[in-house]
């Protein structure tokens, strides 16, 4: 059987027979459309929907994207060439809270060749390789948190947390009554995950009033990056569906706990299978694991840039909350054996590093290219990281990680492993657009500032 051969736009696609048969079994599921998802450095999905009578055409490279502008991917370039969305068939999905769609992830290049420099699949799969070459597959979990409010106070001063539980003190989590307060919403979403596969093993209230955790399997850091998307967008629909609104915005409120999204990150031997991070009993590890974290916090403040993307984000990396509580948050460049006030943690029941600073707004691609190309240097370099801390980081003399976005992106513009990791369009759009994130943040005047300053000075 042969491919055939179909114009559009003066460009000639091959498709392939077995698209076409893939098409069929989607539609006797009732499946009628599909979409080809690429990322933004926001991390959202973007995509055109296609009638499934085209679904061999979109997987052939079809459709076209003007990219600049739209969704936080650079500035607009109205004479640059249209880039492909050109799908990754090993991530098809079909939505089961809406099974007239499938879903896709896809890779961004020109003409289906040439990589998109701002693509993040492109940047993490080049990272993989990277592993590969040193003889290493790399293995991703992720703890994202996140709130849900009703959204029948979006018009108000402050949102309404779908749990009131603003009496509890110092803090809801874990709170049983709290968590099923939210049973429609986890009922939907534990079923829909599951449906997806994705190993959801616990979910349960964390510290800010309506803010949650929901645990999943680690996997393969392509696929679990594919999967935190779908995740992300899962999480929205689902509260739409329950009349709710779910955000990840990393500090909603000053006296709420902000929402971070710890990595949990190891390296597997690909000769062996073994956890090149296990040593030989519960609790030891590898030389591999103290190099991979020395390397990790070498270049912690470029990170930063990736993992708290967002100006926001800088309202969470402080010590304490607006109401005196201690905020957990990782302040300065510092692991520690199960300290969990540490940039880097090494948790007593699973052989990962588990990365504690960046935050729920986080672009996983982009934040997990630059932290295994930080790991990577380390191992390679033989990096140490000297003894672990063992009090609470904000109190240590350890270097602070940056306390806004512009010392961040500052860093990150600085950081000689950064211009090896990404393409010099990539640093010089993502440097540019956070910059600018930052000088609007800061020219705005808030009544904060005016109750405070204003008969004052």
């Amino acid at each position: 059987m042969t491919d055939t051969i179909f114009e559009r736009n003066d460009t000639l696609y091959n498709l392939d027979p077995e698209h076409s048969r893939i098409a069929d079994e989607l539609n006797a599921q009732g499946v009628k459309y599909a979409m080809a998802n690429w990322i933004d450095v926001l991390g959202r999905p973007k995509s055109k929907v296609v009638p499934l009578s085209h679904f061999a055409d979109l997987v052939a490279g079809a459709e076209r994207y003007t990219p600049r502008g739209f969704g936080g991917i650079g500035s607009m370039n109205p004479t640059e060439d249209e880039v492909v969305g050109v799908p990754d068939l090993s991530t098809l999905k079909v939505l089961p809270w809406d099974k007239r769609y499938a879903w896709m992830l896809a890779d961004m290049s020109f003409g289906g060749r040439e990589p998109f420099a701002l693509c993040p699949r492109a940047a993490l799969r080049k990272q993989v390789d990277a592993a590969a070459e040193m003889g290493y597959t790399v293995h991703l979990g992720v703890e994202p948190e996140f709130y849900v409010f009703r959204p029948e106070s979006l018009d108000s001063d402050r949102l309404i947390p779908i749990a009131h539980t603003g009496s509890l003190r110092p803090s809801p989590a874990y709170d049983i009554e709290a968590t099923l307060d939210a049973s429609e919403f986890f009922d939907k979403l534990v079923g829909y995950l599951a449906d997806l596969d994705f190993g959801v093993y616990a979910f349960g209230h964390e510290g800010g009033a309506g803010q949650y955790e929901l645990s999943v399997g680690h996997a393969p850091v392509l696929e679990m990056a594919d999967r935190m998307t779908l995740f992300r967008f899962a999480v929205k629909q689902v509260a739409k569906e329950c009349g709710l609104l779910a955000t990840f915005m990393p500090k909603p409120y000053d006296n709420m706990w902000g929402s971070g999204a710890h990595l949990n990150m190891s390296l597997v031997d690909k000769a062996t299978g073994i956890n090149a991070f296990r040593g030989e009993s519960v609790g030891q590890w590898t030389e591999t694991t103290y190099q991979f974290i020395a390397g990790v916090l070498k270049h912690a403040p470029a990170f930063t840039a990736l993992g708290n993307p967002t100006t926001n984000s800088y309202r969470r990396l402080t010590p304490r909350l607006a109401d005196g509580q201690i905020s957990w948050a990782p302040t300065r460049v510092s692991y520690g054996s199960n300290n969990r006030s540490c940039t880097v943690r090494l948790p007593q029941n699973r052989p990962c590093i588990e990365y504690r600073a960046a935050d729920s707004a986080a672009n996983y691609y982009f934040a997990s290219a630059l932290m295994i190309a930080a790991g990577l240097e380390g191992i390679r370099e033989g990096l140490d990281p000297g003894a672990p801390l063992e009090e609470a980081s904000h109190n240590s003399d350890a270097p602070s990680l940056p306390r806004t976005l512009l010392e961040a992106v500052e860093a990150f513009q600085a950081d000689p492993l950064v211009h090896e990791t990404f393409p010099p369009a990539f640093v010089r759009e993502y440097t540019e657009m956070k910059v600018k994130e930052w000088e609007t943040d800061h020219l705005l005047v808030s009544d904060a500032e005016r109750a405070r300053y204003l008969l004052e000075l």
